[in-house]
């Protein structure tokens, strides 16, 4: 049988290997590290985590991250699995030990019957002779593959900058001053309510670390990157800050649901939140703390802060351009290339954000696959769904107008979140009869749009018969 080609073999890649080979399908991985580095990738591990190492929130009744974490899992998902077997204490997140997830996939693929793994760069457009492709090259792909992509399809590439947070050794961290506790003390998967280190900042403090932020020498952008605009959803800590000087009290370091351990008495004007980055504890990320400030800055200015003052830097800040394609334009309902329907696109190149979505996108990439080469109808997820209202993003337009100028927008790179869902009939009153308000309302109303799509996906999902329930 003709084996399904895949080229990248990051979490979108990783993915759709995975669902085509437990289909039964050969699948070839080609994979570009080592021969050809990135500037963002430390290994040439498959499935490399290369900024946070959180896969964010994992409830599936009150948040669309948890909701597509739940639909992945019932596809029998690898990044899920493996994620699930590496998990380190993160609050109500989902967090992984980066280095034991990575070598998780690896040995997976590497291992499975149906895969052929193939460490090369495929430059330019792939041979004639293969004959389906998913192109899963991510924020990262090669200029000459880019250039090819863009050329076939008519588009100009978009693109926005990805930062890279610290991560800090543990036993640097002063924790006469720092101390544990999740915000709000929430108890998530593997965790115990005091999951995150916390430095606290005074009113003094803060502003001194913001006017530091500001004066801070930052990375030099090259040609190719100038006029790139960021995605506000991964923005360096600087930008945030140039933003307004309450900007990150009100983001990343804002004090709500923690109280001080050492100084219960005293509220925090601001604080820095560090996560767990390993199995072993010995490494924690700066939450939130994505920088492009040159590394001599990054050291001086995040020692400012209370608790790591002799701080050791295990990785700092960095800073890499991601791309992404026009898909609502050039791409069909179910990712193939229109102007080259052999080629099918997933993960962050598609125009998703995020691990999740980036594995989800390749795993119906994937499974679109499988079904095509069966020569079976390809039914997508109903936009009720999770990933369905994720591709519906993708594939389905979501481009927004600037009618004063009278211009299309710009297609934009999305999170999996609850507004790219269809309304839902939800309760307004609770079981006495009162009627709902505040936050009793939208968590009713979230709660009636994940109990709604976890049918809708489970019937979905009958329809595709060959699909695995657990990773093996």
């Amino acid at each position: 049988m003709t084996p399904i080609h895949i080229i990248g073999g990051g979490l979108a890649g990783s993915e759709a290997a995975w669902q085509i080979a437990q289909a039964g399908l050969p699948v070839v991985l080609h994979e570009m590290r080592p021969v050809r580095k990135t500037d963002a990738h430390q290994t040439d591990g498959l499935a490399e985590l290369v900024c946070s190492n959180s896969f964010r929130s994992d409830d599936s009744e009150q948040n669309a991250v948890g909701l597509i974490h739940h639909e992945l899992r019932q596809l029998g998902s690898l990044i899920m699995s493996c994620a699930d077997a590496h998990q380190v204490p993160a609050g109500s997140a989902l967090a992984v030990d980066r280095d034991g997830f990575s070598n998780a996939v690896t040995s997976a693929l590497e291992t499975h019957p149906n895969v052929t793994i193939s460490r090369e760069e495929v430059a330019g457009l792939p041979p004639e002779d293969w004959d389906k492709v998913i192109i899963a090259t991510g924020p990262l792909t090669s200029p000459a593959l880019s250039e090819a992509i863009l050329e076939k399809s008519g588009e100009d590439a978009l693109a926005f900058f990805d930062a890279i947070a610290p991560i800090v050794h543990f036993d640097s961290v002063d924790l006469s001053k720092a101390w544990f506790q999740s915000r709000y003390d929430k108890v998530g998967p593997g965790g115990n309510g005091k999951d995150y280190l916390n430095c606290p900042l005074d009113r003094y403090q803060y502003e001194a670390f913001i006017d530091a932020l500001l004066a801070g020498e930052t990375a030099d952008f090259k040609e190719w990157e100038e006029n790139t605009p960021y995605f506000d959803g991964c923005l360096p800590i600087e930008v945030m800050a140039s933003r307004g000087r309450e900007t990150l009290r009100h983001g990343p370091m804002k004090p709500m649901g923690l109280t001080n351990a050492h100084n219960p008495d005293v509220k925090a004007y601001a604080v820095v939140q560090l996560r767990q980055d390993n199995a072993l504890g010995t490494l924690y990320n700066m939450v939130g703390f994505q920088t492009k400030l040159k590394y001599g800055a990054q050291a001086d200015i995040f020692r400012m802060i209370p608790g790591l003052e002799n701080a050791q830097f295990a990785r700092l800040g960095g800073l890499h351009r991601n791309t992404f394609l026009n898909s609502p334009k050039v791409l069909d309902g179910t990712l193939r290339l229109k102007a080259d329907p052999r080629l099918r696109f997933a993960g962050q190149i598609t125009g998703c954000e995020g691990y999740v979505e980036s594995a989800s996108v390749g795993c119906l990439a994937g499974l679109f696959a499988v079904l095509e080469a069966r020569g079976q109808d390809i039914v997508p997820p109903p936009a009720t769904t999770a990933m369905g209202a994720l591709l519906g993003h993708i594939t389905g337009g979501h481009i927004t107008r600037d009618e004063g100028a009278g211009k299309p927008g710009s297609f934009q790179p999305m999170n999996v979140n609850f507004g790219l869902f269809p309304e839902v009939d939800a309760p307004n009153k609770d079981e006495s009869g009162k009627r709902l308000k505040g936050k009793d309302k939208s968590r009713a109303k979230k709660l009636a749009m994940t109990n709604r799509a976890k049918a809708d996906f489970t019937n979905w999902q009958t329809t595709l018969g060959f699909v695995k329930q657990a990773a093996e």
